[in-house]
């Protein structure tokens, strides 16, 4: 909050109007907002996340049934918990979250996946809270599991989002963050090849953006919580994308309160 404090005519000093500190780029938003009838397509805009879907939910199971002590065998390892998705876009990660048992709300800075996701829900017979807007002016409560997928490279106020994102998390709660790493390797194939070949829209990523995972975890800690061990998500041609010791592109990482 701001110490920030204006005048009145009689020269008494009053704190000024304050707010939470915007994240959302605007131009992030729109560009994104602009997929948002595609996001569905496993052969559209959005392939790569359909590709990578998996390999976030196989880390996400794990890190669950870990933190909870939960019994590995059952398909509902979220039941009678809430979750939270940062960053949904039009609900590719939000509906398996439902499907394992939650109850999931989901937020979006572009309201066009917004709409895309409450129709793609409503055809699956999912109920989902999904919202538009920005995450710290909301009064939505805490949750057992907040997962904010490939997001905080997009935000205009790094340090601001997490606080946001830890604001959200229960006592003992489990945060799940995934982000390309800022390397020679992740400007070399996820900006100017991926682009350029097509594989992702052109303009998704700015390579100064990126965060590293020692980054992450000073923000992480500044914001009270503490950061597991990343989770590299690699590519090869004989395994395609999976979860790996090399972090150069992109990782996955929990977080917890100290």
């Amino acid at each position: 909050m701001s110490n920030a404090t204006s005048a009145t005519p009689a020269g008494a000093a009053i704190p000024a109007a304050t707010g939470p500190t915007p994240t959302i780029r605007p131009e992030e938003a729109a560009h994104f907002g602009k997929l948002a009838a595609d996001w569905w397509d496993p052969r559209g805009s959005s392939a790569m996340l359909h590709r990578l879907n998996p390999v976030r939910l196989g880390f996400i199971r794990a890190a669950i049934d870990s933190h909870w002590h939960g019994n590995t065998a059952t398909l509902k390892p979220l039941a009678r918990r809430r979750a939270l998705d940062v960053g949904c876009g039009a609900g590719l990660l939000a509906e398996p979250l439902a499907r394992l048992g939650a109850a999931v709300t989901a937020v979006d800075a572009a309201a066009e996946n917004i709409a895309a996701a409450r129709d793609h829900a409503a055809g699956s017979g999912l109920a989902i809270d999904y919202r538009h807007g920005e995450l710290g002016a909301m009064d939505l409560g805490t949750f057992d599991l907040v997962t904010a997928m490939e997001v905080i490279e997009h935000v205009a106020d790094k340090p601001a989002f997490v606080a946001a994102l830890a604001a959200t998390l229960a006592p003992d709660g489990l945060l799940v963050l995934s982000t390309p790493n800022r390397t020679v390797s992740s400007r070399l194939l996820l900006v100017e090849a991926a682009e350029r070949m097509g594989r992702i829209p052109r303009g998704t990523h700015h390579w100064d953006d990126f965060i590293t995972p020692i980054e992450l975890h000073d923000l992480l800690a500044e914001a009270g919580l503490t950061m597991g061990n990343p989770r590299g998500i690699a590519f090869s041609p004989s395994k395609g994308l999976h979860l790996s010791d090399n972090l150069a592109l992109d990782y996955i990482v929990t977080a917890t309160r100290v």
